[in-house]
């Protein structure tokens, strides 16, 4: 396929360009974790589970995206593969901002349930958070790949980190759906 949008920024060394990822990853996981944990009065008269509705609908689209830019892909219809995948990654990054919003202002919000579907709901829950929390890199090293043309290095990695990307959305709202009745 070729270079649409040529960046010269995405023709940097993979070492150089995975350096810049893992550390631009641990800054949004610290940032999401010390923002994540102030708490600020919400604004007068606005819901701050606004925002929790929010990430359930971006989550959901996110994933309906990740299915069609896999099903574009299977296609081989490049360019649409490539749009797809960048609004994913463009809600993905509002998602950030509207959780560390809802954490902000909503706090935390506790599991209401008993026996065994807390069971369920901690499970869902622990899973997302930790997949969730190590995706981002690999997503980000994924993207870098077919940007810069690095295309069977892209299929590889995009094989292995899709699913997880995927549940790690489907998951977001299951959480969502099992925890709104409690806020």
């Amino acid at each position: 396929m070729s270079e649409p949008f040529p960046n010269p920024l995405l023709r940097i060394p993979e070492v150089q360009a995975k350096r810049g990822i893992w550390i631009f990853s641990g800054i949004v996981f610290l940032i999401v974790v010390v923002l994540g944990r102030v708490q600020m009065p919400a604004p007068d008269g606005l819901d701050p589970h606004l925002f929790a509705r929010t990430n359930a609908v971006l989550n959901s689209m996110v994933s309906l995206l990740l299915l069609a830019g896999l099903f574009s892909a299977r296609a081989r219809r490049w360019g649409l593969h490539r749009r797809i995948m960048l609004m994913a990654m463009a809600l993905s990054i509002l998602f950030l901002l509207s959780y560390i919003l809802h954490h902000m202002f909503a706090g935390e919000t506790r599991f209401g349930g008993t026996g065994a579907i807390k069971g369920i709901y901690l499970v869902i829950l622990a899973s997302h958070i930790i997949l969730a929390a190590t995706s981002l890199p690999f997503i980000l090293i994924t993207a870098y790949r077919a940007l810069s043309g690095k295309y069977p290095a892209h299929r590889r990695l995009a094989r292995r980190i899709w699913p997880v990307w995927f549940y790690v959305s489907v998951t977001g709202v299951v959480v969502y759906l099992m925890i709104s009745p409690y806020y």
